[in-house]
């Protein structure tokens, strides 16, 4: 599998309650790997599942431990290193129930599509796997193109992560749509499945989308997720409750184990059981990426 995106350093804040403004709220503050397209791809390798990340960073020490965190999880890293920008960085704000994330995004604007192309044309990847966010800025656009252009090209199956609901308000709901026309999965949570559909439930959401992708997840976190295809079938899955730690890359790992069984040929259901068991893993612990 090839996963194309961001890869980035995250601050994770970690705090018990609300943000006190003007004055001092404490918290637990780690640093560590992040981005959606690379937490993925580390979930993906936890299965077993062979996978190659292809992201930009910068020439520096973030990029360069960023990447050494992957290789020794088992990612293979198709990241090129650009020598005068920084590596992008994100200050993750994880309460009990929700996360807001304030990003720099740095080198990851600078994501080649000659690199995307070559990167899939050499792998001997089956499934393309693109996080929305280069889609979502113009930087970084055209390599997100390039890689629905190139994977179809080379006959491989498609999945897109909607990635952001304010960035994706601010892209354009039929820009996005038109960009990820016919791909085979897009996944999406509830706020973007709102931009994206509009109002309503999230079978009804995933059903209208249909008209644009062959199938779509709706991620509805502690309340599970629903999947319809074009053909009309519907599936949903409702996970068991588990404590939350952190519900930081909860949907990166959701994706990474729905992607790795689905791909294994499993239907929708088995695919949508497999991503909540690994999203339920996911929140059990800190941070965006798999422990050990």
């Amino acid at each position: 599998m090839v996963v194309v995106g961001d890869l980035v350093t995250d601050v994770l804040v970690a705090h018990g309650g609300p943000i006190e403004l003007g004055s001092d709220t404490a918290a637990a503050i780690t640093v560590s790997g992040g981005g959606q397209a690379a937490n993925t791809a580390a979930w993906l390798a936890r299965t077993g599942r062979p996978v190659t990340l292809v992201a930009a960073v910068g020439d520096d020490p973030a990029g360069r431990e960023r990447v050494a965190e992957l290789t020794a999880a088992g990612v293979t890293c198709a990241v090129r290193a650009h020598p005068q920008v920084a590596t992008g960085s994100v200050v993750v704000l994880a309460g009990p129930e929700e996360r807001t994330m304030i990003t720099d995004r740095g080198a990851a604007l600078l994501l080649d599509p000659a690199d995307v192309r070559h990167a899939i044309q050499a792998s001997e990847a089956t499934h393309l796997h693109l996080s929305g966010y280069p889609l979502l800025h113009d930087g970084s656009r055209p390599a997100g193109l390039e890689a629905l252009a190139a994977a179809a090209a080379r006959g491989l199956t498609t999945s897109v992560d909607a990635a952001s609901a304010a960035p994706l308000r601010a892209a354009g709901r039929s820009a996005f749509l038109a960009w990820v026309r016919d791909c085979d999965l897009l996944l999406c949570n509830a706020d973007e499945a709102d931009v994206l559909a509009g109002p309503g439930t999230a079978d009804a959401q995933a059903g209208r989308l249909t008209q644009h992708v062959r199938n779509v997840v709706v991620k509805q976190g502690a309340a599970g997720a629903v999947w319809v295809s074009r053909d009309g079938g519907v599936y949903s899955v409702t996970p068991a409750r588990v404590a939350m730690k952190d519900p930081t890359g909860a949907g990166d790992a959701f994706a990474a184990g729905l992607l790795a069984a689905w791909c294994s040929g499993q239907d929708p259901e088995a695919a949508l059981k497999a991503g909540a068991s690994l999203g339920a893993e996911a929140v059990a612990s800190i941070g965006a990426r798999p422990l050990g």
